[in-house]
């Protein structure tokens, strides 16, 4: 299933980020930001799937990256800080932005097919997948853990301990953390799930030993399960994430990578990183919303 969601449905954190962009004394000024939106693409001089717009897969269940945020009324919306950075990218290039709701899978298929201009999931930039996507400049430098429960973590506390056949492991379907498991734990019965939300229940109810996660997102798990435990670092060559970006745009792939570093630059990630912490820390839903929009139950 597949959901459009435009920029309105972007969670408070997103918005009230983009506004204190400009507030602070050490980011440019409104004159200065501005001028550096004009100069990228309203001229057209980027070609995007859709006129007008940028249009972003994503997967929502990825928590702080994307994932839903619940308010006191239980209305879910679109957060996490790459929901912000999308917002700040599409209006860095005076884009309307369209967001594109699927399965991790879904985001690489979007991109494969040229459905979409960016994917935005937590991607790790794997030369495995520069058939299909270019890859931008990292935006955020995170690593890889190995993560089990509290009550096994004496037991499986290594990448030695997990490479058993009477060991379950999980990850997520298609991401780099079943590359991961498949290259440390070769002998573990490997299982993957489409969702990492998936994996975290499996684990709290004993049905899989361990699972590789990335950290940021382990640790924002472990803020609303404590039972979770982050036992090991995973060792791996690429230590960040890059947004997918359509292959044969390289005036888009440019113009992502200067939003980037404007982003970087004025200190918006870090705000965008630190709000959806914590908000992925309150009340929040991971996963696709059915047919009306709504949280599926």
């Amino acid at each position: 299933m597949k959901k459009r969601i435009f920029a309105v449905l972007l969670a408070a954190c997103t918005v009230m980020s983009l506004a204190a962009c400009g507030g602070s004394s050490d980011n440019k000024s409104d004159s200065d930001s501005a001028s550096a939106t004009s100069d990228t693409s309203g001229d057209g001089s980027v070609q995007t799937v859709t006129d007008g717009k940028l249009t972003v897969a994503t997967s929502p269940d990825f928590a702080p990256y994307e994932f839903y945020a619940i308010d006191e009324d239980g209305n879910p919306s679109l957060a996490g800080f790459d929901m912000a950075l999308a917002q700040y990218i599409a209006d860095y290039m005076d884009l309307e932005l369209e967001v594109i709701t699927v399965d991790f899978d879904g985001v690489l298929s979007e991109l494969q097919t040229k459905s979409v201009d960016l994917g935005m999931a937590g991607l790790s930039p794997d030369p495995k997948r520069e058939s299909i996507m270019d890859f931008s400049d990292i935006y955020y430098e995170g690593g890889q853990s190995l993560v089990t429960t509290k009550e096994n973590a004496d037991k499986y506390n290594s990448l030695d301990a997990v490479n058993s056949s009477a060991v379950t492991v999980g990850a997520q379907t298609g991401s780099i953390q079943l590359d991961l498991a498949n290259t440390n734990s070769p002998d573990a019965d490997i299982i993957s799930l489409p969702k990492v939300t998936d994996i975290i229940s499996e684990l709290l109810s004993g049905k899989m030993d361990a699972a590789y996660i990335e950290t940021v997102v382990a640790e924002s798990y472990q803020k609303n399960y404590p039972d979770l435990e982050i036992v090991a670092d995973v060792p791996y060559d690429v230590a960040g994430s890059a947004i997918g970006v359509v292959k044969d745009n390289p005036e888009l792939l440019a113009a992502v990578n200067e939003a980037i570093a404007a982003a970087i630059d004025d200190g918006s990630m870090d705000t965008f990183v630190t709000e959806a912490n914590e908000q992925a820390s309150g009340q929040t839903y991971e996963g696709l919303l059915d047919e009306s929009g709504n949280v599926q139950q």
